[in-house]
């Protein structure tokens, strides 16, 4: 069983995505905290990392820094899922080491396709493609 890290202070929607992702076959690991994210991140070695960017601590954007510059590979995906919806904000969360970005409120019927998207295109070019 894939081990996926979730990034998330509000435990409504932590509680949300740790469902979506277990009924997907993923054991899932989770962190309330920018700091403890990186933590375990770097601990755990997750097959991708879901992120909030508004956190307590450290934001989501200095977390996907820390984790890249970090001993973890650096092709571990690292998805943003955030409520940061204004011009720019996409271009912020990319350019800090993030593979993909999607706005809250997510669609819990539809997130695990958007999210094995990202994967294969990430696959895909890891292969040349």
């Amino acid at each position: 069983m894939k081990r996926v890290l979730v990034i998330e202070d509000n435990l409504d929607n932590l509680e949300l995505m740790r469902c979506v992702l277990e009924r997907s076959g993923y054991e899932v690991i989770a962190a309330v905290s920018g700091e403890e994210g990186v933590a375990l991140a770097e601990s755990q070695r997750p097959a991708f990392i879901l992120m909030d960017i508004n956190l307590p601590g450290i934001d989501g954007l200095e977390a996907t820094r820390r984790i890249r510059a970090s001993s973890i590979d650096g092709s571990t995906p690292i998805i943003a899922i955030t409520s940061y919806a204004m011009r720019g904000d996409m271009e912020r969360v990319m350019d800090a080491g993030c593979n993909g970005y999607f706005e809250k409120p997510i669609d819990p019927l539809r997130i695990m396709d958007d999210i094995h998207a990202i994967l294969r295109r990430m696959a895909n070019e890891d292969i040349g493609g």
